[in-house]
């Protein structure tokens, strides 16, 4: 990923913190000899290895996790908040339209998790991690049997991370006016992701200034 100085983000807790809250990505890597993505919920283990390991499931008749039997690197996209960035908003001139946005690019190479057993425990942490937030979470209270047929309809694998690239492209190459003018006109935005980008954008913000 294209990450120009002003925009990296290298702290692990971050990224962490970020894979965690934005964990729908996007896998991508080759499948007989062109590239091929699929967009996948996944869980974070922080201590399977030296930068933790990704964990998730997909469809068996998805050709993608053929090729994970090669050794081949794969690469999940983590996207965060972005928006339209209008240069009306800036205090400072000359200025054109721009996008900012925040996103984590991790690498690995996958495994392929064969036990039964360790996938219907990875499918039951995925549901956990989810209804958590639910007024009411569903128990996972399904029959056996048919738990059993759709695990046998999908593959479970480990992504031990080899690297984690983090670019939050907020404004920082920016008058601090201009950053700080921006983060109050995306808060205004009837869009709830414009909005969330304010908030990161100021936390950003304070991060610097308490450094």
């Amino acid at each position: 990923m294209y990450r120009p100085k002003a925009f990296v983000v290298s702290d692990p807790e971050q990224l962490r913190s970020f894979i965690e809250q934005y964990s729908f990505a996007t896998l991508v890597n080759t499948v007989d000899g062109r590239p091929f993505a699929t967009h996948l919920p996944f869980l974070l283990e922080p201590n399977t290895s030296a930068q933790g390991a990704l964990l998730g499931h997909m469809a068996r008749a998805n050709p993608q996790w053929q090729a994970f039997k090669g050794g081949q690197e794969v690469l999940a996209i983590f996207q965060g908040p972005h928006s339209y960035i209008s240069p009306s908003w800036y205090e400072t001139a000359p200025a054109v339209p721009t996008w900012n946005y925040a996103a984590v690019h991790v690498y690995g190479v996958p495994r392929i998790i064969e036990d039964g057993e360790r996938l219907a425990t990875l499918v039951d942490c995925l549901t956990a991690v989810y209804e958590s937030g639910m007024p009411q979470p569903w128990p996972g209270d399904v029959p056996v049997d048919f738990k059993q047929k759709l695990l046998k309809a999908i593959v479970g694998f480990v992504i031990d991370i080899t690297r984690i690239e983090g670019k939050f492209k907020l404004g920082q190459n920016r008058p601090l006016a201009d950053q700080q003018a921006v983060a109050q006109r995306l808060a205004t935005q009837a869009d709830p992701v414009a909005q969330k980008l304010s908030e990161l954008t100021l936390a950003q913000l304070a991060k610097k200034a308490s450094v």
